[in-house]
């Protein structure tokens, strides 16, 4: 075992975990579940056994990642941020075959007590505010708030707002790192220096 697991952890065989990862307290991985290196899972965490977690996520206590859901490099999860993975679900109705999939993409990050409703992507490096509701597509880049969710700004790849309008063009440049960014649309791309 080349990564770190908590005596209290359970970790089903069959479940791949990826170099110089850390398995906290109460944590649970289902077989198959695939979990790349460098990856932190904090207390109480979920992953099911469709789940998958790229390279150097982090995931804060109290999330479960459901089956279906895709998480690629470099997410962080907030703590207790839930992810769904039916639509529309009913106690006294089985409804394992209409999971749907959710994809976050690399770099993003999901505040605490978010709720990803299922089907939706979450764009790179795009930023999900504490408690928002997210229920349609979030574009790269993106600062969403609010239940539900609406673009209300725009954030780097070092996590600073930039100074871009919501919707239109313009450029900025990240007060952190000085990378010029520029939105076109609905799209903003970071410009190669």
């Amino acid at each position: 075992m080349d990564y770190f697991r908590h005596d209290s952890a359970v970790v089903d065989e069959g479940a791949e975990i990826g170099e110089g990862s850390r398995v906290w307290h109460f944590v649970h991985v289902c077989a198959g579940a695939r979990i790349g290196r460098r990856v932190s899972l904090g207390q109480n965490v979920y992953v099911g056994g469709r789940a998958a977690i790229g390279d150097d996520c982090r995931i804060q206590n109290n999330v479960s990642v459901y089956d279906d859901v895709t998480l690629e490099e470099s997410v962080f999860c907030g703590p207790s941020a839930v992810f769904t993975n039916v639509a529309n679900p009913r106690a006294f109705v089985e409804r394992k075959d209409e999971y749907r999939a959710t994809l976050v993409r690399r770099g993003a990050t999901l505040g605490a007590n978010c709720t990803i409703v299922c089907g939706v992507t979450v764009g790179e490096h795009a930023f999900v505010a504490a408690g928002a509701v997210v229920n349609r597509d979030v574009p790269a880049f993106s600062l969403v708030a609010g239940v539900p969710a609406r673009r209300i700004g725009w954030m780097s790849r070092h996590g600073e707002r930039l100074a871009l309008p919501v919707q239109g063009e313009g450029a900025a440049v990240c007060p952190h790192t000085g990378d010029r960014y520029e939105l076109k649309g609905e799209e903003v791309t970071c410009l190669p220096k």
